[in-house]
């Protein structure tokens, strides 16, 4: 974890990956490495420094030579521990090559995301004072996004079971058995056997291209067609209940271009489930995004 000020005001928490050489991290904030970051020259921390390291965080980026070759640098520049920026945003486990090389290593060594690594470099670069706070905090027995995440699975099969009676109004409901079996046939979707092939095929054909062309733009499209579907989504549900709630405010429309009739509960709500999709999708990074990512794929 890495805790780091700029200029004296806080920046959002790091989440990086320790080196299977050099010093432990320890594992409580009291005793976290702390010093000010600093960038190396060369940048990869591969060579000698042109500059002296002492008692810093040094910031290299990754390339030209081993990982144990650039915490020897910064170690030997004077520097109390190393930060290796990523070229993405995945981290890997830094490992040694040369057994000799990991024993002289004493500072601790981690690897932190891309955009992580270039958000502190430009803010060193333009002259920024950061300081920075290593540790490596113990591991919840219980992790309270896991509870988080059971508890809306288990609120989601509640829900869908008891979804005709909280949605449908007891007037509304078919007065006789013919009616009944006519309402249940229009909520029938028929699969045909082609239609499940190509339903398998399309979706593989999608997994593929995803794997094979992952990239930024990418995922940023996946990101707003998971917004889309996820508003659409929630205003779908948050129609159904205050139409329940509050009996007859769901059948009042309202003729409008394009859409032709609408309800006016439904462009009441859009705004909210539109501002909570960008909400969640600008705040990504954030340690609590979690808790909007679960709520929207419910």
């Amino acid at each position: 974890m890495v805790k780091s000020w700029l200029d004296g005001v806080q920046r959002p928490e790091i989440v990086g990956v320790s080196a299977r050489f050099g010093a432990t991290l320890p594992r409580y904030l009291s005793e976290a490495v702390k010093g000010p970051a600093l960038l190396t020259n060369p940048v990869t921390s591969c060579g000698k420094l042109s500059s002296k390291l002492s008692g810093t965080i040094a910031l290299a980026m990754r390339g030209d030579c081993d990982f144990t070759d650039k915490a020897k640098v910064a170690q030997s520049a004077g520097a109390a521990g190393l930060m290796v920026t990523s070229d993405d945003e995945e981290l890997y486990e830094m490992v040694c090559s040369r057994n000799e090389s990991a024993i002289s290593i004493t500072i601790p060594v981690i690897m932190i995301p891309k955009s992580a690594g270039d958000n502190l470099r430009k803010s060193l670069s333009n002259g920024g004072r950061m300081v920075v706070l290593l540790y490596s905090p113990i591991r919840p027995v219980v992790d309270i996004s896991a509870v988080y995440l059971w508890l809306m699975a288990v609120a989601t099969v509640i829900c869908a079971s008891l979804w005709s009676n909280i949605v449908l109004d007891d007037q509304d409901q078919p007065s006789s058995v013919e009616n009944i079996n006519g309402a249940i046939e229009k909520e029938i979707i028929e699969i045909s056997t082609k239609g499940a092939i190509l339903f398998i095929v399309g979706a593989s054909v999608f997994l593929l291209l995803l794997y094979v062309f992952m990239s930024k733009w990418f995922i940023k499209l996946l990101v707003v067609l998971f917004c889309i579907g996820s508003i659409l989504g929630m205003q779908f549900i948050m129609v159904s209940l205050f139409s329940r709630m509050f009996r007859g405010c769901g059948r009042i429309t309202l003729e409008l271009p394009l859409l032709g009739e609408v309800t006016i509960l439904s462009i009441v709500v859009l705004p909210f489930c539109v501002a909570f999709a960008i909400v969640w999708a600008t705040h990504q990074e954030s340690s609590y995004a979690w808790i909007g990512q679960d709520t929207l794929v419910r």
